[in-house]
């Protein structure tokens, strides 16, 4: 039906005869002459309807936002000092020699530039909204993006093979999604939280190097930027090493922001120990744009009278500093906001120290409440080791060790962000390796993995499952980016022996092991390949690169924080006779609160 899309049309067609179709963005009446600004995904076009053409004319008079309609006309150049250089099709409009309104729309609930919209009714109208040229440029991003994975991955030798979508439930980790099996009463599948079990057992298959861009499902508490459903990049590779597989995975990545941004990614990407990013960052995942570090106090206040520092310096957790060059100059509300920010991460407050005169380690030289309850070799060790001059503020965190590693950790990109301590560059990737193998959880008394129980401990640390599981290193390896993690994966185990001794690690016996991951212990027994692999999360890798605020902004269909689909009204009831088929009787209905917390 049309020649061109409306934003291809330009100078090097003036004076040809070309064919449009979209939709009426605006409709503009000069006063004998009508401009209609026609938009369909690549752009907008300007169409000048004058009055030599009666029919024609009537027609664009009757028109409306949002009516379909079809134009042939003539390129030309726009007249001198009307060009937009903002459009494509900036330098030409196209006279309208024929205009069909190919349908009528109604009024939409919402103008396509309106600003401010609340997101419900983003939702509620989706359809609408998509027609919006931001959105309509995100979505066109995703696909360039997963397009750029694709390309790549094809000409490495992967293959893309596709896995289950229902599935054994192994809940180990987030809840999963249930599905009632309507032939076997009483059975469930579950929707794949990931594709891990699937694309081990290809590896053993031989398959040697399989991809897939797949949807995942996880029934999880959910938080302010996270989708029951979300897509990810999922990779397996046998007969490569840690290292090889995080040079192909960077070499990969390169390409993808090359291709869809021609952005230029540092090569190598630096790389840093799980223990050295908690250290100075108090995150997995830091953002190394912000310059600001934390510094390791705890020693040095474990005699102290402040009971605050000496409590948990003595009993296994953690004192931390953060230096704020030049911060003596918050003031007194900046620095209670930031009091209340930092319990929003579990702390109970934040002492701090402003460093009116460095060299002076007393209540002269030192501004805080919490000076007189320290010692001088206290002071001193805290000033030497976070470096800090006169006219800089010290925060500090004190209490269990990831309280102080996430309080800190995100008031340190908290700060640098609001208050420019930044270095300038707009990407700053970082691989983390060298993850624990297991980590403890408290309240169910047990040790639990850290990334999955399918994880290959370090060469030399198997003998620590046992003797002392903390200690423990694996074969793990995250990429973050600004702060956001991109995607992480792991050397897997490939001898069946490894595997049955991680599950006695975490609690998991015999029978169990046979029941949930028979399967997979069986197929290692039959010359599994030594194999690994990694996910990327497509929906924040599209986040990051959009600029986009949320990661709704760049799925066509998402859900809300409370994982409802306002524009189908999901989840919805179903009626008795399909309960009935399904073997299911629901108990007294509930109404049920969703708690969203934070991100």
């Amino acid at each position: 039906m049309r020649t061109h899309y409306c934003g291809e049309v330009n100078a090097s067609h003036v004076d040809q005869v070309v064919t449009l179709c979209g939709w009426n963005h605006r409709r503009r009446d000069h006063g004998g002459v009508i401009f209609i600004d026609l938009r369909d995904r690549e752009g907008l076009a300007q169409i000048v309807c004058d009055p030599d053409r009666p029919e024609m004319f009537r027609i664009a008079e009757d028109v409306r936002n949002e009516y379909v309609l079809k134009v042939t006309g003539k390129v030309r150049r726009r007249p001198a000092g009307t060009e937009n250089p903002n459009l494509a099709s900036g330098e030409i409009e196209i006279l309208c020699h024929e205009l069909e309104v190919l349908n009528a729309a109604v009024t939409p609930p919402f103008q396509l530039d309106e600003e401010n919209l609340s997101e419900n009714v983003r939702l509620t109208h989706r359809v609408i909204d998509l027609r919006r040229p931001q959105m309509q440029k995100n979505l066109m991003l995703r696909y360039k993006v997963a397009m750029a994975f694709r390309r790549f991955l094809d000409e490495k030798g992967f293959i893309d093979i596709e896995t289950p979508m229902l599935t054994k439930s192994t809940p180990e980790g987030a809840r999963d999604y249930l599905v009632p099996s309507r032939v076997h009463p009483g059975q469930f599948f579950a929707l794949p939280q990931s594709p891990q079990l699937f694309k081990q057992l290809l590896m053993v298959a031989g398959y040697d190097r399989y991809y897939q861009i797949t949807k995942c499902f996880r029934d999880e508490d959910l938080r302010a930027d996270r989708q029951p459903e979300f897509t990810q990049v999922d990779i397996e590779t046998s007969f490569l090493t840690e290292e090889q597989i995080t040079t192909l995975m960077e070499e990969m990545i390169r390409s993808v922001f090359k291709t869809a941004l021609a952005v230029e990614l540092p090569n190598p990407f630096p790389r840093m120990t799980y223990a050295e990013a908690m250290g100075r960052y108090g995150s997995d995942k830091p953002d190394l744009r912000v310059t600001l570090e934390l510094t390791e106090v705890t020693d040095a206040v474990a005699d102290v009278a402040f009971k605050v520092f000496s409590g948990p310096a003595t009993t296994g957790g953690r004192v931390a500093a953060l230096r704020v060059p030049g911060g003596a100059s918050l003031t007194r509300g900046e620095i209670d906001g930031y009091t209340e920010f930092v319990k929003i991460y579990g702390a109970r407050g934040l002492a701090y120290i402003k460093v009116n005169d460095a060299t002076k380690l007393n209540e002269e030289g030192l501004q805080s409440p919490i000076v007189k309850n320290l010692h001088e070799a206290a002071l001193k060790t805290i000033i030497e080791r976070t470096g800090a001059q006169s006219g800089d503020l010290i925060f500090f965190g004190a209490d269990k060790t990831k309280v102080v590693n996430d309080a800190l950790g995100a008031l340190r990109v908290k700060l640098g962000h609001e208050k420019g301590y930044v270095n300038g560059k707009a990407w700053e990737p970082l691989w983390v390796v060298d993850f624990p193998m297991f980590e403890y959880d408290e309240e169910s008394q047990r040790w639990s993995a850290c990334h999955h129980p399918f994880t290959s401990p370090k060469d030399g640390h198997e003998a620590l499952m046992a003797s002392d599981p903390g200690k423990c290193l694996a074969k793990a390896y995250d990429l973050a980016l600004n702060g956001w993690e991109m995607g992480g994966g792991s050397v897997r185990i490939h001898r069946a022996a490894v595997q049955e001794r991680v599950f006695q690690a975490l609690g998991i016996g015999p029978e169990e092991q046979q029941a949930k991951f028979g399967f997979l212990l069986d197929a290692l027994k039959y010359g599994a390949p030594p194999h690994g692999g990694l996910a990327f999360g497509l929906d924040r890798i599209v986040t990051m690169m959009a600029g986009a605020e949320s990661i709704r902004d760049v799925i066509a269909f998402p859900k809300t924080q409370r994982a409802q689909c306002l524009l189908t009204d999901a989840p919805s009831d179903v009626d008795e006779k399909q309960l009935r088929e399904l073997h299911i009787r629901l108990r007294q209905k509930v109404e049920t609160q969703v708690e969203v917390g934070k991100s």
